[in-house]
């Protein structure tokens, strides 16, 4: 699947391709059968619009393969001049969310930590080596946009709690708080199971039972996980 997705993107997009790339928990680790399998390609440039419309057919066709994981793919089409840009601000890319197969426009993939995990942890699917792409990230940059979003997240969530009533998003936002929570302490990226991991033993007792409550609803087949409560 990752290797019709390299063929194609260097196909289409011709000298504008520089090269593709995994990010997400296929880099930094515990990638099982609830990941998303995250991606980045590398442009020169912004695709023309007559270009995009040919990566949308790719896409559509990568998700009508018979294959699991082509139908979990995750990622966004970056101009090189992106990667060395620390936001904020950040830039809305070409982006593909998990099970579409229609590109929108989002952030999504243009935060620091994301930046972080491509530069020291990136995988090369074809192309230069990340650190001649993306320039260090300062773990105290890391620090402050962690503590931001963690706010940012916690300021919907209350806004909008219906957001909150699948067994999914609980257990997602709970282990996406562990992992942020260990970026403040550390000033690194780490995978959400290690993330729990450390916040078993690093937060208060009292979160020990949400915790692992959250690691098993992750476990759980993707249609049963999203059940409301």
């Amino acid at each position: 699947m990752l290797g019709r997705l390299v063929a194609g993107a260097r196909e289409l997009l011709g000298a504008d391709y520089v090269g593709a790339y995994l990010q997400g928990s296929l880099a930094t680790g515990d990638f099982d059968d609830a990941s998303d399998v995250d991606f980045l390609v590398v442009v020169e440039r912004e695709p023309p619009d007559d270009v995009v419309g040919r990566l949308q057919a790719l896409h559509r066709a990568l998700h009508a393969c018979p294959s699991y994981w082509g139908r979990h793919l995750e990622g966004s089409y970056v101009p090189r001049a992106a990667l060395a840009e620390l936001p904020p601000p950040r830039r809305e890319l070409l982006y593909l969310d998990h099970g579409s197969t229609t590109f929108e426009r989002s952030d999504h993939d243009h935060y620091l930590a994301v930046l972080w995990v491509l530069r020291e942890r990136g995988v090369v699917l074809d192309g230069p080596d990340p650190k001649g792409l993306v320039p260090r990230v300062p773990p105290e940059a890391l620090v402050v946009e962690a503590r931001a979003t963690m706010a940012e997240w916690a300021a919907q969530i209350f806004a909008d709690p219906a957001e909150m009533t699948t067994r999914w998003y609980q257990a997602f936002a709970v282990l996406s708080y562990c992992r942020m929570a260990q970026t403040l302490r550390t000033g690194e990226v780490h995978s959400k199971r290690r993330g729990a991991a450390w916040a078993r033993t690093a937060m208060d007792p009292r979160w020990r039972g949400l915790i692992d409550d959250a690691i098993g609803e992750r476990l759980r087949p993707p249609a049963e996980c999203c059940r409301r409560r």
